[in-house]
């Protein structure tokens, strides 16, 4: 599938507010694939891809989820959303062809990273912290700097941000999250 049917076939399943983050992740994860020296072309499709589940309901994430082998952990059984990257990467491989492990790995991990990421990986959950539609962060100014200057100080630096943003919510951390923020976290 060429790049063109990609993004036509993805105006179909996400809103065109959704479609314009997309286009902005794909633009900042080309220019920092240029910067660090990825695989354009690999870091144009998993951009394009990450969110492509994000308005599956619910609970079709989850059976989805479940009927391609993967049992949602208590984290995502709890918060659903977490879910689309998982999904993200099923259909990236099921309805767009995507076969690349490379691409479903950094699809997968988008949402809450994982220990030992790949360029690709660190590059597509940067992107979409950073992308030029975001502004609702308060350290954005600073990871945005550090996106083009430091990778991986940039990916503490976003991944402490949301702990300390989960630690103070409701909310669930998911055990991945948790684990790739202690992975970096002790690195740095």
């Amino acid at each position: 599938m060429t790049v063109f049917e990609i993004k036509e076939k993805l105006k179909t399943m996400i809103p065109d507010r959704r479609y314009e983050h997309t286009l902005g992740v794909e633009y900042t994860a080309c220019c920092m694939a240029y910067r660090y020296g990825a695989d354009p072309a690999k870091t144009r499709i998993a951009a394009l891809l990450h969110d492509c589940a994000k308005y599956i309901p619910a609970r079709q994430k989850i059976s989805e989820c479940q009927a391609a082998g993967y049992q949602p952990n208590e984290a995502e059984m709890k918060n659903p959303e977490l879910l689309h990257s998982r999904l993200g990467a099923i259909y990236a491989r099921d309805k767009f062809g995507i076969e690349d492990e490379e691409i479903l790995s950094a699809i997968t991990w988008h949402t809450t990273g994982k220990p030992e990421m790949s360029l690709l990986d660190k590059i597509i959950y940067i992107a979409d912290y950073i992308e030029p539609n975001r502004d609702r962060s308060p350290i954005l100014g600073d990871v945005r700097a550090l996106a083009f200057r430091d990778i991986d100080q940039c990916l503490v630096a976003i991944m402490r941000g949301m702990m300390d943003y989960l630690s103070g919510s409701s909310s669930v951390v998911d055990p991945m999250t948790r684990s790739a923020f202690e992975y970096y976290d002790n690195q740095h």
